[in-house]
């Protein structure tokens, strides 16, 4: 779709093991791709939400208040978390099996009617419904620590959503404009679509769902069913905020 697709394949062709790996395949994929490729303003937000996350866990002060308990599980859910998002890229760019959530994303990467924001919120949604719940129930299990609700883990899991709601809020300013940078209506449809979309409740689903997908361990195929099942409610969620604004 981009003259510059084997230069960003080669970028996510790549196991990141600290958040630093993640922070610099972010920042590869920023510099490869155009304005004009709805995936760049995704990948925008991301890489402001990893350095974000990045900037907590290296707190040192006990005392400070956005302190994680647990910090090195919260640096461990990181990276295995951004993996999702760069083996979409892999497998959409090799012409592999790519879930459907991140396939709505990457099918209309060029079109100049969709505004940014909704390129960026689009990601957000395939990356949280869609692979957040794999990523805790993935952590939890290379960390014998099973995803429950009122564990440390739950809590500093929780406590990013503060700093989540203010990066997105900041971008739905931001990237208020058309792909190429063209003005959107005052007012528009987009605006109710973008006010239905809450990353606290999207999180919360996710970690119910990582749950799940945990007593699901010994049942293969019932979990196979069950991402197959949100994928394409995810997919349907992407689609939705993906249509173009009149």
């Amino acid at each position: 779709m981009f003259r510059y697709d084997p230069a960003l394949l080669a970028a996510v062709d790549t196991t990141p093991q600290t958040i630093p790996d993640v922070v610099q395949v972010l920042q590869n994929i920023e510099a490869i791709c155009d304005d004009g490729d709805g995936l760049k303003w995704f990948n925008w937000l991301y890489l402001q939400v990893t350095q974000a996350v990045e900037g907590r866990i290296n707190l040192a002060d006990p005392a400070n208040p956005d302190r994680f308990a647990d910090p090195g599980w919260i640096a461990a859910l990181d990276v295995t978390f951004a993996s999702y998002y760069f083996a979409a890229i892999q497998s959409s760019l090799s012409s592999a099996s790519t879930p459907g959530c991140w396939q709505a994303l990457f099918a209309v990467r060029n079109q100049p009617s969709i505004a940014r924001i909704q390129f960026a919120l689009a990601g957000m949604n395939a990356h949280i419904n869609h692979d957040l719940p794999q990523a805790v129930a993935a952590t939890c299990r290379a960390t014998s620590i099973p995803p429950q609700h009122g564990t440390t883990q739950y809590s500093d899991y929780t406590a990013l959503n503060t700093t989540l709601d203010s990066l997105i809020e900041a971008a739905k300013i931001t990237l208020r404009v058309r792909l190429l940078g063209d003005a959107l209506p005052p007012v528009s449809s987009l605006d109710n679509t973008l006010a239905a979309w809450s990353v606290a409740a999207a999180r919360e689903a996710a970690w119910t769902n990582a749950e799940l997908l945990w007593h699901l361990t010994d049942a293969p195929l019932i979990a196979s069913a069950f991402l197959d099942t949100f994928d394409g409610l995810t997919a349907l969620a992407s689609k939705t905020l993906l249509v173009p604004v009149p």
